[in-house]
């Protein structure tokens, strides 16, 4: 009987089973490759699609990326989370515009000298875009290694990661690189899954410890349930007579960081004196149905109200951080999704 290979049965069942139409494959290049990499984490492939379809007809080339304002950046970014990617990203573009002849570079330690790019990153670049001998860790890749060779403990600790990563470089093969880092991304998303795994259906299965052993459910090693944090915020609507909304444009830092959403306020005595400057004579604001935002690590209530016929001032607060947006061009500035949907239910 031929020994074992790992690659070499991945690869065959990728070649029958595996994703072939994504649409950063046609074609694959490396700079298709490190957008959709960074799109891709925390993100399901369903979801993606759309956004990167979107992001590639607007930016085709990392120059028409390097050279569009940030804001048209984090409009097409809005709903699809983790903003401090597309600041990375956009931080990246303008780099590589600069030092590598807008071009992303092409040896592991400048790529991994730029922001938003680790190692597992720079590995799927290297790999699936010029076919070089780099392994990647995903959280999908995570997940068939630890079941493949039993690993217990937390995925994310260095000791298990240095396991993880050892295991990963042990497995490549000397050629078809690029199919073989889709392939390894692809059992893990529709094969290996984290809940009802088809291990009948996997070219691994004689030779996984796990399934061996009765125990693929144990791995990944469960981490221990936390509390999630509830925190409250009160969103303020402040719409004009000549029909503009006041926005705030968030900083950089912290959630929904780059993107315009609402002013917020701790409570409604708050909410009262913010208004008070864009109001013409006293009255109450409409209470509107609070809504639920749920965020990775805390989930957020926002409780809105909403003040028509304000007056609008040209400068607010001497804050430039807020702006009156016309209610027609909302489409055209990046919102958070919570938000969006918030403001289109108004209509």
């Amino acid at each position: 009987m031929a020994e074992f290979n790992f690659a070499k049965s991945l690869l065959a069942w990728h070649t029958n089973h595996g994703r072939h139409d994504l649409p950063w494959q046609h074609p694959r290049t490396a700079y298709r490759v490190w957008v959709s990499e960074i799109m891709l984490q925390q993100t399901q492939v369903s979801t993606v699609i759309k956004y990167f379809d979107a992001f590639m007809l607007k930016f085709p080339t990392l120059n028409d990326l390097a050279c569009s304002p940030s804001e048209q950046v984090m409009q097409l970014w809005a709903g699809l989370g983790y903003y401090s990617r597309a600041r990375n990203l956009h931080q990246s573009a303008r780099i590589c515009q600069v030092q590598f002849d807008a071009q992303l570079p092409k040896t592991f330690a400048e790529l991994m000298a730029l922001p938003g790019i680790g190692r597992s990153t720079a590995g799927a670049i290297l790999s699936q875009a010029h076919g070089l001998p780099f392994a990647i860790l995903d959280g999908n890749v995570k997940r068939v290694l630890t079941r493949f060779h039993a690993i217990k403990g937390d995925s994310n600790s260095s000791a298990i990661q240095t396991q993880l990563w050892q295991h990963a470089e042990s497995h490549l093969p000397s050629t078809k690189l690029a199919n073989y880092t889709q392939a390894l991304m692809d059992l893990g998303a529709t094969v290996c899954a984290r809940s009802k795994p088809n291990c009948a259906n996997c070219p691994l299965t004689k030779h996984c410890q796990a399934l061996q052993s009765n125990s693929v459910a144990d791995y990944p090693s469960k981490k221990a349930r936390k509390t999630i944090p509830k925190r409250e915020t009160h969103a303020l609507i402040l719409i004009s007579e000549s029909n503009e909304i006041l926005l705030e444009q968030r900083p950089n830092h912290g959630i929904w960081g780059g993107l315009f959403s609402l002013p917020e306020v701790s409570d409604s005595e708050q909410a009262k004196v913010f208004v008070k400057q864009f109001i013409k004579q006293s009255k109450n604001a409409v209470e509107l149905s609070a809504i639920t935002h749920q965020f990775s690590h805390f989930q957020l209530t926002i409780k809105p109200s909403l003040w028509r016929n304000c007056a609008r001032k040209a400068q607010i607060r001497d804050n430039n951080q807020y702006q009156w947006i016309a209610c027609n061009q909302l489409i055209q500035i990046g919102l958070p999704a919570p938000i969006k949907k918030l403001l289109q239910d108004l209509k």
